[in-house]
């Protein structure tokens, strides 16, 4: 669950720090606000795509940072470990972006640099956003097999049919080496032998190519860390003249005796002290490693040469070099397969005949539990859909069957989602039908059906209510907070019969300071939501009516 946001400079927001609870939250305010901004800012913490214009201008970055409360999200906790980046003693995680005019975006988990393709996949886990592009991926129809998989259960087998199929195809691949006759296989032998005596002379180690970047990092900015560290480690308490740590000392030593007149003095005191007790530490540490750091010339350009190698390898291997060690493995491999190649090629084709009927028979129990569960489904969300605004809509879940020839990691069926929005209608590819408001409330209606098994636990819907109105609004907003009860659910809206459904209420408010215009965020209780309310309902003018309807529209929602 999203605990807590924290906006730095981001688009028109100067600086916003959020907290989040479970239940369904709805944002709202005036158009041109800026309600989207804060998913485009939890979207960027998540992994998405960082645009310079994002930098508020005037500013040279911006930062987001999502805090997230894991739980017991087992998925997320087993992702973090098998990437050595464990969550706090909270089980909390924290996602972090950082993005700057004229230079590549950075990313962080729990606090470590990170690859931006690590936040994306561990966002994966944590958060889904529906938005007026973000719910374009329920047109693909991998997406809409996940989607029915992850409603039948079917994760751990589908990951098992994987694994079978990849240990099939690469079987295969070995086989057909081993099969080639002639020459090709004398030159491909010859060929091996080289780029395996290669490899190994390298002697590359396991990580040993990110140590030496690292290593060679400290190394070519030697001198700036000595000069760096050592001006640090003066400021604290090496410099006869204005060091920190003895005036902080001199300071604590005069409140102590201003204590003794006035006791409010106290917590101040007890604040320095435990400041120059870590202000110690620091310096302690920093002289520590000034005494470790060293200038070795001789190791950086050995280093040099080094790294230079590994990357001539890896070009010649078409690899990036800390895929190098992988690629002598799988070298060896097919070296080991052709110079036994009669016993190989014997014992492959009994493994491979192996791998096949496990692939078929784990394939064709999933296409059976795969065949029940489009049905539920189907009736779920079809359930749905007349009090969705799409009375007399069809829902199906269509399962086209593939040739064994034809077969995929992910089984022997392409799924696709057929709708019909309109009573009379044969249903046709959701890609096909679906407007935009049409898809955003299929999407809802899918969520509702698979919340119970869904491993997403934060939802975000941003307009999911655009182009409703009347009693299907209100149906949109129940729905919602039912969501709610099982996960916790975001939902930016411009209608008052979804905003009054929120468990918790943010407004979204702009203002001009310093000739800028800035974007607030802030939760909104008891009267002021009515007031909110009231403005949803009657615009600019408010009038005792609008006011009353509005606070009795609160009362039966939280009835």
């Amino acid at each position: 669950m999203l605990r807590e946001l924290s906006i730095r400079d981001f688009a028109i927001i100067h600086s916003l720090e959020l907290e989040l609870g479970p239940g369904l939250t709805v944002v709202t305010g005036e158009t041109g606000a800026g309600k989207s901004i804060l998913v485009d800012a939890l979207a960027l913490a998540l992994g998405g795509r960082a645009d310079a214009m994002a930098v508020r201008q005037g500013c040279d970055r911006s930062e987001v940072s999502a805090t997230f409360d894991l739980g017991l999200r087992q998925d997320a906790t087993r992702w973090l470990e098998e990437h050595d980046l464990t969550a706090d003693a909270n089980e909390q995680c924290t996602l972090r972006r950082v993005v700057e005019t004229g230079k590549p975006s950075r990313a962080y988990i729990n606090g470590r640099p990170v690859p931006l393709q690590l936040l994306r996949e561990l966002g994966q886990h944590l958060a889904d956003i529906h938005g007026q592009h973000e719910h374009q991926s329920l047109l693909r129809r991998d997406v809409q097999r996940q989607i029915l998989d992850d409603y039948a259960g079917l994760e751990a087998d589908v990951a098992r049919l994987s694994d079978c199929y990849a240990r099939w195809k690469s079987l295969e691949s070995r086989r057909d080496t081993l099969s080639r006759e002639g020459s090709d296989r004398s030159q491909r032998l010859e060929l091996l032998r080289h780029e395996v005596a290669e490899l190994r002379a390298l002697d590359l180690g396991i990580d040993e190519f990110s140590k030496l970047e690292e290593e060679h990092s400290r190394l070519a900015n030697a001198n700036e860390l000595l000069q760096g560290a050592q001006t640090v480690s003066n400021a604290l308490y090496d410099d006869d003249q204005g060091a920190l740590g003895p005036a902080l000392a001199q300071s604590i030593s005069r409140l102590e005796g201003l204590s003794e007149h006035d006791a409010r003095l106290g917590p101040v005191t007890t604040l320095l002290g435990e400041a120059a007790i870590r202000i110690d530490e620091a310096a302690g540490q920093l002289h520590q490693y000034l005494d470790s750091l060293e200038l070795d010339p001789e190791r950086l350009q050995w280093i040099d040469q080094r790294i230079a190698a590994l990357h001539d390898l890896a070009r010649k291997h078409k690899v990036r070099p800390e895929e190098l060690p992988g690629t002598l493995a799988h070298l060896e491999t097919e070296l080991g397969d052709i110079e036994n190649r009669d016993e190989n090629l014997e014992a492959i084709e009994r493994d491979l005949a192996a791998a096949r009927t496990a692939y078929f028979e784990i394939a064709r129990a999933i296409s059976a539990t795969r065949k029940k569960a489009g049905k539920r489904l189907a009736g779920e969300v079809r359930g749905q859909m007349p009090s969705l605004g799409m009375p007399g809509g069809e829902f199906e879940v269509s399962l086209a069957s593939l040739d064994d020839s034809q077969a995929t990691s992910a089984g022997l069926e392409q799924a696709e989602f057929m709708v019909s929005t309109n009573a009379g209608q044969a249903p046709r590819p959701l890609s096909k039908v679906a407007s935009g408001g049409e898809l955003s409330r299929i999407s809802l209606a899918l969520q509702v059906s698979t919340a119970r098994i869904s491993r997403i636990p934060t939802l975000i819907f941003d307009e999911v209510d655009v182009g409703i109105g009347g009693g299907v609004s209100e149906v949109v907003g129940l729905q919602l907070r039912a969501l709610g009860a099982q996960r916790q659910v975001i939902c930016i809206t411009h209608l008052p019969q979804v905003a009054v459904q929120g468990h918790h209420h943010m407004q979204v408010s702009k203002r001009i300071q310093d000739g800028a215009t800035v974007t607030r965020i802030a939760s909104i209780p008891g009267k002021e939501r009515v007031q909110e309310i009231a403005r949803m309902l009657g615009g600019m003018e408010i009038t005792r009516q609008t006011l009353a309807l509005a606070s009795d529209m609160l009362n039966r929602a939280s009835a």
